[in-house]
C-alpha cells in the first residue's frame, strides 16, 4: 500500500484521526475510495458518525491537496520519508498499542533491532546521581544491542540519547513537534546524530510548533515503540509518569530505578514502586532477566570476558571497599568526595557488578 498523498488529506480533514483513518481505510480497502465515496457509505464504517461523514464529503479537496503537496516538499527537503501504518517498515511493537499513528515522518532509518528496544525517561533537571544512573544502564544495556528510545527532551532524554551514541548501540528520539522544528534548539545536531545511527519520528505534520500538548500524545509512541520503559527521577507530575502510564495500558513492562526519598525528582519512581505498579532495578541485568522470554537470552547473561573499565575517582573508592561494610560518610571522609559524588561512584561501581550496597548506607566489594 502506498497512498501517502491520500492520507496526508485524510489526515488534514477536521474530526478524522488516526483510529477513524484505519477504520475508513480497513472498510473500504484504499485511501482513494474512502476520498471518493458518499456520506451514505462512509457512515457504515465503525466510528464514523453523520458529522465525521459529511467533513470527508465537503472538505476542500484543494486545500487537502495542497496541505499534502507541501508536506511532501517540506520531507523532501529535509531527507527524510513517510511511513504509513500499512507499510512493511512500520514498527510491529508500535502498530500492536492502542491509537497507533497512521503516518510517521522518519529520519533515519528503523532496524531489526528495534524489535528489543527499551525507553528511557525522566526528568529534565536531573541530579548527578539521575545523570550517572542513565550513563551506566545505558551503558550496560549496549552489551545486549538493545535500542534505547526516548524524547530528546533536556535532561535524562539528551543523557540517554549520547549514551547510546557513546555506546554505539541504535537509539529512537520521538519528537513532540515537526522534524523541521526539533526542540529543544540546542538538540539539533543530537537530532542528526541520532539520525545517522537510528532514527528521529514524529507523527506531527511538518511545521508543528512544540506546543505543550503534543508531548502527551508524544509518549504513546515512547513507550509504544518499546518493550519497557525506564522511569530516572521524575516529580510526582512529571511528563515521565506519563509515559509510564501509557506502557502498563499497553501492557508492557515498567521500570523505575529508586531514590533519595528526600529529592523531589525520586518522588515518581518510588511512588510507582512502592504502588506496585513498576519494578524496583538496579542494573540493566535486571531488565533483561524480567524480559529474558520475550528477547531469547537467558536469565542470567553472563558478563564474563567484558574488561571492567575505571576511572582514577572510581578506582580510589574500590580501593577503599572490603569485605567488611563500610558507611557512605566514612567512605565520603577517607576518599575527600562530597557524600554526593561518592554515592554517585559507587553507584557506578555497583553498576559495573564491583560493589553493594547493603542497609543503612552500608558498601563492601561484591
Amino acid at each position: 500500500m502506498n497512498y501517502i498523498k491520500e492520507l496526508l488529506i485524510l489526515s488534514f480533514i477536521p474530526y478524522i484521526g488516526p483510529q477513524k483513518i484505519r477504520n475508513l481505510v480497513n472498510y473500504f480497502k484504499t485511501p482513494t475510495s474512502v476520498l471518493e465515496a458518499s456520506a451514505r457509505e462512509l457512515i457504515k464504517v465503525p466510528g464514523i458518525d453523520k458529522k465525521s461523514a459529511l467533513c470527508i464529503v465537503n472538505y476542500r479537496r484543494n486545500m487537502g491537496e495542497k496541505f499534502a503537496d507541501e508536506q511532501l516538499k517540506k520531507v523532501s527537503k529535509i531527507g527524510a520519508r513517510i511511513i504509513t501504518y500499512w507499510d512493511k517498515q512500520y514498527p510491529n511493537l508500535l502498530k500492536k498499542i492502542y491509537d497507533p499513528p497512521v503516518i510517521l515522518y522518519v529520519l533515519g532509518e528503523f532496524s531489526e533491532q528495534d524489535s528489543y528496544s527499551i525507553a528511557i525517561v525522566g526528568t529534565r533537571r536531573p541530579t548527578s546521581y539521575g545523570h550517572t544512573v542513565t550513563e551506566n544502564l545505558v551503558k550496560e544495556l549496549s552489551r545486549y544491542n538493545m535500542t534505547i528510545v526516548s524524547g530528546l527532551a533536556r535532561g535524562i532524554d539528551t543523557v540517554a540519547h549520547n549514551s547510546a551514541l557513546e555506546n554505539k548501540t541504535r537509539t529512537i528520539a520521538v519528537l513532540g513537534s515537526g522534524l523541521d522544528i526539533p526542540y529543544p534548539p540546542e538538540n539539533r545536531r543530537l537530532l542528526a546524530r541520532i539520525a545517522e545511527n537510528g532514527a528521529v519520528i514524529s507523527e506531527f505534520p511538518m511545521g508543528t510548533k512544540p506546543d505543550a500538548p503534543n508531548f502527551p500524545r508524544r509518549n504513546r509512541i515512547i513507550s509504544g515503540l518499546a518493550l519497557g520503559t525506564v522511569v530516572i527521577e521524575s516529580t510526582d507530575d512529571g511528563g515521565a509518569l506519563i509515559t509510564a502510564s501509557f506502557a502498563l495500558d499497553q501492557n508492557r513492562e515498567v521500570f523505575a530505578v529508586p531514590g533519595n526519598i528526600t529529592e523531589k525528582h525520586s518522588n515518581g519512581p518510588n511512588k510507582l514502586i512502592r504502588d506496585g505498579r513498576a519494578k524496583l532495578i538496579i542494573s540493566a541485568k535486571d531488565i533483561i532477566n524480567e524480559l529474558s522470554s520475550q528477547i531469547n537470552l537467558p536469565l542470567e547473561t553472563s558478563q564474563e570476558g567484558i574488561r571492567v573499565e575505571l576511572t582514577p575517582i572510581e578506582e580510589s573508592i574500590y580501593s577503599l571497599l572490603s569485605n567488611k561494610p563500610m558507611h557512605i560518610d566514612t567512605i565520603s571522609e577517607l576518599s575527600g568526595l562530597p557524600v554526593s559524588d561518592a554515592l554517585a561512584n559507587l553507584l557506578t561501581l555497583e553498576f559495573k557488578g564491583l560493589a553493594r550496597q547493603l542497609a543503612g548506607k552500608l558498601f563492601l566489594r561484591s
